[in-house]
């Protein structure tokens, strides 16, 4: 059996799907945070995006789930004794050996090509040969490198009909659970389609065009290098697919990381005022007087030799290299809380002068229980939305930061690793574009997925924001165009609740 490893960074990431879990069960205790986030959902573009962030969701968790795989017993040894590799691999990698990506060629080699980018010399006969070697793994299934075009055009064909019937049999399942209680599938159809306020159509379209996607790389990547090989000759995809995890896990744990000590510092300096205010604006005025990337290389460098100096407290090298990651997120966090803690220290300072809040005060209620039970939830919404806000933020800081240097471990797959190497490779004659051109896709791909989906959370849950919302009338309101929806604040109370009392 093999020995599951757990990370530090794995743990979060699972904490974290549990506490998503955890919320979405709450949403049903709570109709003023559901009706905030169906509004989010009633968005075809927010929709959308949340489709993407999923999949990259799923990707970071099956990164996560980490293991050393069994060896065979050596010779001579007893066969109950266990041995386990001193490489942790993941499940993630576990799948993708079905594929031609975790193999690794000389070294680059262009997106779906057969022969090496770069020349080399070897022996035919006792004469020198200098001409661009064949690719071990890429194409060994043809014959006669001629057969290269239409094997790409078959494989090619054969993933896009792998989407369609994926998308055909999403639609099929969308249409048998809307149409449950509504008359059939076809009125469900009818339903999904054109009717539901919710907008199922993008969500479809948005997985159709993933799966179609998803199925066409699988099928290329069989047998060929999708989006060529680096320097070292590891596939360019692969390395793209594990970095996103790296970027998940800087975009998520650094800004849980600066939420305590915003949320503490903001509400406590904004609720005493006076000399606290003037401790707490001292402390983060300090702090963003020095450069930021400053004080990350420094904190970065310390942390760098103690781990060089401690060398028994990891037994693999994935675990030295997740430390580095996990304490990376710490001092990011730790180092960039002051803009939020800003944005609460001023909400607080007009919360604290409202009715209710001087009414708690009046009849003695003590200062922690006003700060967690009337303060806090009311600022709530502008944690929300800094959140999802800083995510795509962190996601770009950290490709800055492995950019100089001071980033994730070298052994650690990230887009800023991948775009550092790509500065000597944009340089070259020919010039080698494909490892900067598929970093840039997926983190495209991914901030701008978060960015949609941040601005409809902003949309939905900033109090002072008003809205319309387009609805579309089915045949059963008997009217068409759209109906002006106003979003009630924060805390404003369950609109359908109040109609049937």
């Amino acid at each position: 059996m093999p020995k599951f490893v757990l990370l530090w960074t794995d743990a979060f990431v699972f904490l974290t799907v549990l506490g998503v879990l955890f919320q979405v069960w709450r949403l049903r205790r709570d109709p003023t945070m559901a009706q905030g986030w169906k509004q989010v959902f009633r968005r075809p573009s927010a929709m959308a995006a949340g489709v993407v962030l999923a999949c990259f969701a799923v990707i970071g968790v099956l990164d996560s789930v980490h293991y050393r795989p069994l060896l065979p017993p050596a010779a001579g040894a007893p066969a109950s004794q266990a041995v386990h590799s001193p490489m942790t691999r993941s499940a993630l990698d576990a799948l993708l050996d079905l594929t031609q990506l975790p193999n690794r060629e000389r070294t680059y080699s262009a997106p779906l090509a057969l022969h090496q980018f770069t020349k080399e010399s070897w022996l035919v006969d006792g004469q020198v040969v200098r001409d661009y070697p064949r690719l071990k793994y890429a194409g060994a299934q043809l014959n006669d490198e001629a057969q290269r075009g239409s094997d790409i055009l078959q494989r090619t064909l054969l993933g896009v009909a792998i989407g369609i019937a994926s998308a055909l049999v999403l639609a099929a399942v969308l249409s048998l659970v809307h149409g449950r209680g509504r008359g059939g599938w076809r009125v469900g159809i009818h339903w999904w389609w054109s009717e539901s306020e919710i907008p199922w159509r993008a969500f479809w379209f948005t997985a159709s065009v993933v799966f179609t996607l998803v199925a066409v790389t699988l099928s290329l990547a069989a047998d060929y290098h999708v989006l060529g090989t680096d320097r070292t000759g590891n596939d360019v995809l692969w390395l793209s697919i594990k970095s996103v995890r790296t970027a998940l896990v800087i975009g998520m744990l650094t800004v849980f990381a600066m939420l305590p000590p915003a949320i503490i510092f903001g509400i406590t300096a904004g609720y005493f005022k006076g000399r606290v205010d003037d401790l707490v604006q001292y402390v983060y005025t300090t702090l963003t007087s020095i450069p930021g990337v400053l004080l990350v290389a420094a904190c970065v460098l310390m942390m760098q030799v103690y781990i060089d100096n401690n060398p028994e407290l990891f037994d693999t090298v994935a675990a030295r290299a997740d430390l580095r990651l996990f304490l990376l997120c710490l001092i990011l966090g730790l180092t960039g809380w002051a803009g939020l803690c800003r944005l609460l220290r001023a909400e607080t300072l007009k919360l604290r002068e409202l009715e209710y809040v001087q009414a708690a005060r009046a009849f003695g209620v003590s200062h922690w229980r006003i700060m967690r039970r009337h303060l806090l939830p009311n600022v709530m919404h502008i944690v929300l939305i800094t959140m999802v806000l800083q995510f795509s933020g962190l996601v770009l800081y950290e490709a800055v930061l492995s950019y100089l240097g001071i980033g994730v471990d070298p052994s650690t797959p990230s887009f800023g690793t991948m775009i550092d190497a790509a500065r000597t490779e944009m340089s070259r004659d020919p010039m080698i574009w494909w490892n900067l051109t598929a970093a840039f896709m997926f983190l495209l791909a991914l901030v701008l997925s978060a960015n949609i989906f941040a601005d409809a959370v902003q949309d939905a849950f900033d109090p002072r924001m008003r809205h319309v919302q387009p609805r579309r009338a089915g045949k059963r309101r008997g009217m068409t165009g759209v109906l002006p929806v106003s979003v009630q604040p924060i805390g404003a109370g369950d609109p359908e609740r109040k109609e049937g009392a």
